[in-house]
């Protein structure tokens, strides 16, 4: 919802304008224009939010979970209504292209579909007789306020990790998006202002560090759920957790894949093209490097930089187009940078995606596909998130070194093979360090009713996002111990 240009905080079942006093741009990225003012909105204004929310915590947490679901089975029905509609919104601010779009949206309705099943999910369990005449009992109960601070890259499906399991488990939600892509969320909470949920049970508050903060110190707010970057990751984690707050926070990646020379190399230079520069390699399950075993390094390379060069890049609203822009000017220029620190390490330059024009978008931040030869595994550039369509390809002689390498990095978020043979494929699934796994998959994504299982630097707390850990977090657990001795009940 906007109102003379400037987008609305959704607080306490109403939107309201922000009585903040600065603001910041939301620019389409494959233009360049303003679209829509953002406010910042001030510590006090949140404080407001996390009151209206908790005051509607009582209530309903009261309120069955039969009952609670029944929200979300609309919530579905609306979003998968104007999923189109949305797409558009989310290419307009984060430039990706409508596929992409509609495929995040529905990822995120995918968690809506499986927070329904909050009447089951939630049950606790219970054991007659730990001692004569004694019972004991396991509930789960909601935890109170909790709170999202999500992305860019995800502005649909990130936030749907989070808000259908809290407030089906009972909680109280209050969403933080990004302040770079706001648009999207603000139009899926026009659509869940039309689900009649008690005011205050969902809550969105626009605004940057100072939201953030507030967030992380209130005392109402009994847990938080970030996904960004590994540095602010372990700043939401830390504050968080010294204010006493259960937290889960997802941080950075350099996923790597392993290509063996028994792969079927035409399928994984297509897959692993469509990993490196989809969404113009802004997720955090993107393939960032290339590990070829042996004789597959020189088919691979050579496959590979055909792909990238060919990819159609530009406005994602265009049919024909493959890849977008990257989100911001200064993107642009820190990619840009990095590839030149890769290339002043040593890197060779397959494809050079810098200093990209596109025809009618001169002022979008684009940056073509980039794939980058021989790049040491102990360059600066190895290990770092790039965050953009640049693929680094290294070469080993055994699959032994290969998954040395994959354990080596700091981070943990995702590893992928490209084989035929199942011993290598167990071997590696077996050895590999990291949460999520892909054999012969390029983005191995977990469903919704699995967890988003980062290791290592690419997260920070215990239960992830998504599925039985989602239920895990958002509820605690309440043990009681009974006992009704008979005299008492002759009383009666």
């Amino acid at each position: 919802m906007r109102e003379n240009g400037q987008l609305l905080n959704y607080i306490g079942g109403t939107w309201k304008p922000s009585r903040a006093s600065e603001f910041l741009n939301v620019r389409n990225p494959a233009t360049g224009e303003a679209i829509v003012r953002v406010p910042l909105s001030p510590a006090d204004e949140v404080d407001e939010a996390i009151q209206a929310a908790q005051a509607a915590f009582d209530g309903w947490r009261r309120t069955p979970p039969l009952q609670r679901v029944q929200y979300l089975f609309k919530l579905k029905t609306l979003l998968d209504t104007h999923l189109d509609e949305i797409a558009r919104l989310t290419v307009e601010e984060c430039g990706k292209t409508m596929d992409e779009a509609r495929g995040e949206l529905q990822r995120g309705i995918e968690n809506v579909e499986v927070a329904t099943g909050i009447p089951i999910l939630m049950q606790g369990y219970n054991s007659e007789d730990i001692a004569r005449g004694i019972d004991e009992l396991m509930f789960r109960q909601p935890v109170g306020v909790v709170a999202a601070i999500t992305p860019f890259n995800f502005p649909g499906m990130i936030p749907l990790w989070f808000l259908p399991y809290a407030i089906a488990c009972g909680n109280c939600f209050v969403l933080k998006p990004s302040e770079k892509v706001p648009m999207t969320m603000s139009r899926v909470f026009d659509l869940i202002d039309q689900l009649g949920l008690p005011p205050g049970v969902v809550t969105l508050i626009n605004g940057g560090k100072e939201v953030v903060d507030t967030l992380l110190d209130h005392p109402d707010v009994r847990a938080i759920s970030f996904v960004g970057s590994s540095p602010v990751a372990k700043y939401v984690y830390s504050r968080s957790a010294a204010n006493g707050k259960r937290v889960q926070c997802q941080g950075g990646a350099k996923n790597p894949v392993i290509v063996l020379p028994d792969a079927d190399m035409e399928m994984a230079t297509r897959i692993i093209a469509d990993s490196s520069f989809g969404c113009a390699g802004q997720r955090c399950l993107a393939t960032s490097v290339t590990i070829t075993v042996g004789e597959a390094g020189r088919i691979f390379r050579e496959q590979i930089s055909e792909v990238a060069s060919k990819r159609k890049v530009g406005y994602g609203l265009e049919s024909d187009v493959e890849m977008g822009p990257v989100i911001t000017a200064e993107s642009k220029q820190r990619i840009e940078s990095l590839i030149a620190k890769g290339v002043s390490e040593g890197a060779k330059v397959l494809v050079d995606g810098r200093n990209s024009s596109i025809p009618h978008y001169e002022n979008g931040y684009f940056v073509r596909p980039t794939v980058l030869d021989e790049v040491n595994p102990r360059s600066d550039l190895a290990g770092t998130e790039i965050f953009g369509p640049v693929l680094s390809l290294m070469h080993v002689q055994t699959i032994d070194e290969a998954i040395e390498q994959v354990n080596a990095t700091a981070f943990g978020n995702m590893a992928c093979l490209f084989t035929s043979s199942g011993a290598a494929a167990r071997k590696f699934r077996y050895e590999a360090r990291a949460g999520n796994i892909g054999i012969n998959i390029g983005v191995a994504a977990p469903m919704a009713f699995f967890p988003f299982s980062g290791w290592k630097g690419s997260f920070f707390g215990d239960m992830h996002a998504q599925g039985r850990d989602a239920i895990e977090f958002y509820t605690e657990k309440k043990v009681v111990v009974e006992r009704w001795p008979k005299e008492w009940s002759r009383k009666f």
